[in-house]
């Protein structure tokens, strides 16, 4: 000891001595040779390892730790084993013993030392690291706030530690295992021929290596979720994880093991229990492990991205990381051939899709959180070509916020825009090249094509409409160059003629004629994919028909005219020949191509009504009508024919669309008088055995019924003709409803009587609610014409109550008429109906039709109730007189049925019946106002009908107590409107009788965790509650609240109540809320674990 004690103190005297400014050059390297020669020596490191307990000198633990460091990197191979087992459990103790006390920088390297010489103990101390931020950030019941608060601030205070020691990390496996040496990422605005800039031969990793680093990210990304933007988020740590982020852009390799010497693994290289014996130098990072590297960079990276509240001094970070990541991009896209694209497709989807999706999620927090942040400095580089990958929702983002920024600054608005011109050019060329068939039949054809989505689209169609919503965003910025590129791309070599387009269409319309004589597979082919692209470019120029309307109509009229004229040939061409049943040698394939084709054209003139409604109004001011009568008639000798039951229904429900578009957008007052539009008045009114299919006749009877009702743009009241009109359409009705109106009563054949009620009160429903928004004049002639129906069908409704799927149908048309008609049919036909309807809904019906909840008669009853909404939001006193009769429904008979029983989609309507009742019917309760109820200041309130106010109330309180979270969110949100609008929790009534149950319902659902997703919107409810009387609630209703919680002894009462701080302002009285909860919950875990009879202090 003595011995060692003397060595130290000379080790000391020589460290002091060779640091001294006064000490020559040559006694420094003699000092130098002397420690060189010590440190050499066998067994020099136990002499150490007193050292380094020992001393407090920073240059002799320096020294010390050099000396270790040495031995394991370089003299590791020849260490006896017992040795080697030695100094993996002295330094690990020394360090748990002394690391509070050792300088920061000695106690890194100690770390270091100990990863490289034992790293199986890196991984364990990395999964603690990743625990303790897992279990000490995240909400945990067995902690008090205070508790949770502290070890938060704790931990936050060894942040910078933290992420120091996992830079090391990774900083050590990349410098030891990385096989070339690259150049720092270049900026993006470099444009390097051959290689990208910075390549490098993909690094060798083995496996333990590997793990450990995915380990150390695994804990950046958990601790970058919820750790503050700061310094301590170091350029040096952001290196380090992009240079793990390359391992997924890399493709496939071939590992080779790593050379080895003497048995061993090469020196730097991380072992798995760093002894003797033979390396595992076999078991490499295989390409799995190498993209799970990858993604979990990435993850890191996003976490930070997806931080909203950015430092101004972080921002530069943000470049940084831009820089870094735009490098990685240019490693994903990058190929010996910089303009195949279908090279870069390859590449791409070789690599791990995880990554792939990561780097995705980049570009779009990218995008959508941060470019307005660095857009402005002066090293944000300007798009270029290679720089945006073809991802169209972050496109959208981009195009989006590009489009806001332009309208807030109009002034340089083409500067901003030619910042970005050439890059939006491109990205419009490839979207438009990835919808074609011709360039990418066999990706496209994959695409299926006739499943739905939850949105009623196929995935082709999704596909196809993405991409065009970003042409049109395009469109909106450059409208010149959009038009010529989309003209240019329309060119279609290899369709039959030599063109194709609009302009080439009707070519290959004219060489089908009656019959299509092709059978070669490879002219099948190329046409199968030339009509597969002409219905996409349609499409295409159908979405853009909004950017040829308003303000620049005139300016684009002639680019406008000449589609329009160009889809009116084509539509009336494929008409003609009746294009869906020309005879062909492959129909399977070349008819639904040519049906498509039709069906587009038709659907694109459709998306120019709005042109063609504006064109309108231009000629009539101008009196030369003869340019658009042209373009409306041959509209309509296109369309007509198709309205035919043998026509498919894709392309017939196109025609009848057209149809109603041209009546209720266009409205030509020559419309109706057209040859081509009688016939199809004759076709639904005379001949009754049309057997159009439901959908496609509901829509014509529209059109038919909007030509006659709907006013005529542009003149004058005297000179709509209405006399006539309303004549015409009584006629139609009168057709229309001829079976209907002559049904026996009671039906003599049910089948018959139900087929007819619904087709026929599905057109009129639909010819109501056309109209609904309309002038007075045309809701006055539809219900002159619809009175009778009307009149028959509340007949007929008792016949039917027994049949919920007719009656169903019957309530949805009243619905229709309440919503639109309900001027018109007066008062006292009104009260007629509902009494009506509240006489056959008896407890036992309404029973009856519940008990079938998800069926007809649980739908019934939502019409019903829907209905009695309608009447309750009536202003003025016409249906109070209804009031009671409609309370007494809700709350005598049907709240008793649902109450205790699921019925979620009854529930939502009744509540929303009782919501509309009190709030637009609140005198009905209170006769008096909210200001005298103010002034009146605590004193008598005159209230009225008090049972049904309460038992309201008592329905909404009960709703609260059930776990159907939908129902909570709805009736939370109608009692704080009725707050808002009415003083609902200020009414003496409510404070007297009901705010203390109100309260503790609330608390009692965030103590129970039963609706944690709405504990905002509870907060702000108990908030608003509390704000009636804050004196009383922190005085009167917390300590009678807390003395009713079972599961707490006094003093835990006391504390509770002590901590939660008898503040006035939401935000504070929120983190009380959020205490109590919280605290209550821990002292309820902690006393419910202790044994019986625990003495608690």
């Amino acid at each position: 000891m003595a011995s060692e004690e003397a060595s130290l103190r000379a080790l000391e005297s020589l460290m002091t001595e060779f640091f001294h400014s006064c000490t020559s050059n040559d006694r420094k390297r003699e000092i130098e040779e002397l420690l060189n020669s010590f440190a050499g020596q066998p067994g020099s490191w136990r002499h150490c390892l007193y050292f380094l307990s020992n001393s407090r000198n920073e240059y002799v633990m320096m020294y010390s730790l050099t000396v270790f460091e040495n031995l394991v990197n370089k003299m590791w191979v020849g260490v006896a084993s017992e040795d080697k087992a030695e100094l993996r459990s002295c330094l690990p103790k020394l360090l748990l013993s002394q690391h509070a006390l050792l300088p920061f920088f000695i106690r890194n390297k100690l770390c270091k030392v100990i990863l490289v010489q034992s790293p199986s103990l890196a991984p364990l101390g990395l999964v603690l690291l990743k625990m303790t931020s897992e279990e000490l950030v995240c909400p945990r019941e067995d902690l008090s706030v205070a508790r949770k608060e502290e070890l938060k601030k704790l931990l936050l205070d060894q942040i910078p530690t933290v992420l120091n020691l996992l830079t090391g990390i990774l900083e050590t496996v990349w410098n030891k295992n990385s096989v070339t040496v690259t150049t720092p990422p270049p900026s993006p605005t470099s444009r390097e021929s051959g290689v990208v800039v910075g390549d490098s031969t993909p690094m060798i990793l083995d496996a333990e290596s590997g793990a450990l680093c995915l380990l150390a990210l695994e804990c950046l990304a958990h601790l970058f979720s919820w750790i503050p933007l700061s310094s301590s988020i170091t350029p040096s740590l952001l290196a380090s994880i992009f240079h793990f982020a390359r391992f997924g852009c890399q493709q496939p390799i071939k590992t080779k093991p790593l050379p080895t010497h003497n048995g061993d693994s090469a020196p730097g290289s991380l072992r798995a229990n760093g002894g003797g014996g033979h390396a595992r130098t076999g078991h490499m990072v295989g390409p799995a492990e190498r993209a799970r590297l990858g993604v979990m960079a990435m993850n890191c990276i996003n976490e930070l991205m997806c931080k909203n509240c950015v430092p101004v001094d972080f921002e530069e970070f943000l470049l940084r990381m831009f820089q870094q990541t735009f490098y990685l991009l240019q490693r994903l896209t990058h190929t010996h051939s910089h303009t195949n694209t279908h090279a870069i497709k390859s590449r791409l989807q070789d690599l791990d899709e995880s990554y792939v999706e990561k780097f995705t999620d980049f570009l779009r927090l990218f995008v959508s959180v941060h470019l307005r942040r660095i857009e402005s400095n002066a090293q944000f580089p300007l798009p270029s070509h290679e720089g945006y990958l073809a991802c169209l929702d972050i496109w959208s983002i981009f195009l989006d916020y590009l489009t806001t920024k332009i309208r807030s600054r109009l002034a340089d608005r083409d500067s901003v825009i030619n910042r970005y011109k050439d890059a939006l050019v491109l990205l419009l060329r490839e979207v438009l090249n990835r919808i074609q068939f011709r360039l990418n039949q066999s990706q496209l054809e994959e695409l299926d094509d006739e499943t739905l989505d939850d949105d009623q689209q196929t995935e082709w169609q999704r596909y196809l409409r993405q991409s065009l919503e970003v042409v049109a965003r395009v469109m909106e910025l450059l409208p010149s160059q959009t038009f010529s590129v989309l003209i240019e791309t329309s060119d279609l070599p290899g369709s039959p003629g030599g063109s194709g387009g609009l302009s080439g269409s009707a070519a290959v319309y004219r060489q089908i004629r009656n019959k299509l004589n092709i059978t070669a597979e490879a002219d099948c082919r190329r046409l199968h994919c030339a009509l597969r692209d002409l219905s996409s470019l349609l499409q295409a120029v159908g979405r853009l028909a909004e950017f040829f309307t308003g303000d620049v109509f005139t300016a684009r009229f002639n680019d406008a005219l000449a589609i329009v004229q160009r889809l009116v040939e084509v539509s009336c061409y494929g008409s003609q020949i009746s294009l869906y049943d020309v005879e062909m040698a492959v129909p399977s394939v070349l008819k639904p191509d040519l049906i498509d084709v039709h069906a587009q054209s038709l659907a694109a003139l459709q998306a120019y009504s709005h042109w063609l409604a504006q064109f309108c109004g231009e000629v009539q001011r101008q009196q030369d009508q003869t340019q658009f009568m042209d373009l409306i008639t041959s509209s309509m000798a296109a369309t007509t024919p198709l309205i035919n039951a043998k026509v498919p229904e894709k392309l017939l429900l196109s025609a009848c669309h057209l149809l109603v578009s041209m009546a209720t957008t266009v409205r030509p007052v020559f419309l109706v008088s057209l040859p081509a539009v009688q016939n199809i008045f004759n076709l639904i009114t005379e001949n009754h055995n049309h057997r159009l299919p439901q959908e496609a006749l509901v829509l014509v009877c529209r059109a038919l019924s909007n030509m006659l009702l709907l006013p005529w743009p542009s003149l004058p009241e005297a000179e709509q003709q209405w006399s006539s009109r309303s004549a015409n359409h009584a006629r139609l009705i009168s057709s229309l409803t001829q079976q209907y109106r002559l049904l026996p009563r009671p039906p003599a054949q049910q089948h018959t009587s139900k087929a007819v009620i619904q087709q026929t009160l599905c057109v009129l429903r639909d010819l109501v609610n056309s109209i609904s928004g309309e002038t007075t004049k045309s809701r006055q002639i539809c219900y002159h014409s619809l009175q009778e129906s009307v009149q028959v069908t509340l007949a007929l409704f008792p016949l039917f109550i027994q049949q919920p799927d007719v009656t169903d149908e019957m309530l949805s048309f009243f619905l229709t008429l309440f919503q639109a008609l309900r001027v018109q049919m007066g008062v006292a036909f009104t009260e007629q109906i509902i009494q009506t309807f509240l006489s056959m809904f008896t407890r036992e019906q309404l029973a009856v039709s519940i008990l079938q909840e998800g069926s007809s008669g649980s739908k019934v009853v939502q019409k019903f109730l829907k209905i009695l909404q309608v009447v309750a939001q009536e202003p003025g006193q016409t249906f109070k007189p209804l009031l009671p009769s409609i309370l007494s429904l809700c709350l005598d008979q049907l709240y008793p049925i649902v109450a205790e029983r699921s019925c979620p989609d009854v529930k939502g309507e009744l509540f929303e019946l009782l919501f509309q009742i009190l709030h637009q019917n609140w005198r009905y309760f209170f006769k008096s106002s909210v200001l005298s109820s103010v002034q009146r200041a605590g004193g008598e309130e005159p209230m009225e009908n008090q049972g049904q106010f309460t038992a309201a109330m008592q329905a909404f309180g009960q709703s609260f107590l059930q776990p159907d979270i939908h129902i909570f969110k709805q009736n939370l949100s109608y009692l704080e409107l009725l707050n808002t609008k009415h003083k609902l929790y200020h009414r003496k009534l409510f404070r007297n009788a009901m705010l203390f149950h109100f309260l503790n319902v609330l608390l009692q659902v965030l103590l129970h965790k039963s609706h944690d997703l709405l504990q905002d919107d509870i907060t702000l409810a108990l908030y608003n509650m509390a704000a009636v009387d804050f004196s009383a609630f922190y005085s009167s209703f917390l300590p009678e609240f807390l003395n009713g919680c079972q599961g707490l002894d006094p003093h835990q009462r006391t504390t509770l109540a002590r901590n939660f701080t008898p503040e006035r302002d939401l935000p504070s009285f929120s983190q009380g809320v959020y205490r109590i909860v919280n605290d209550l919950r821990f002292y309820r875990l902690c006393n419910g674990s202790l044994p019986p009879g625990t003495l608690k202090l």
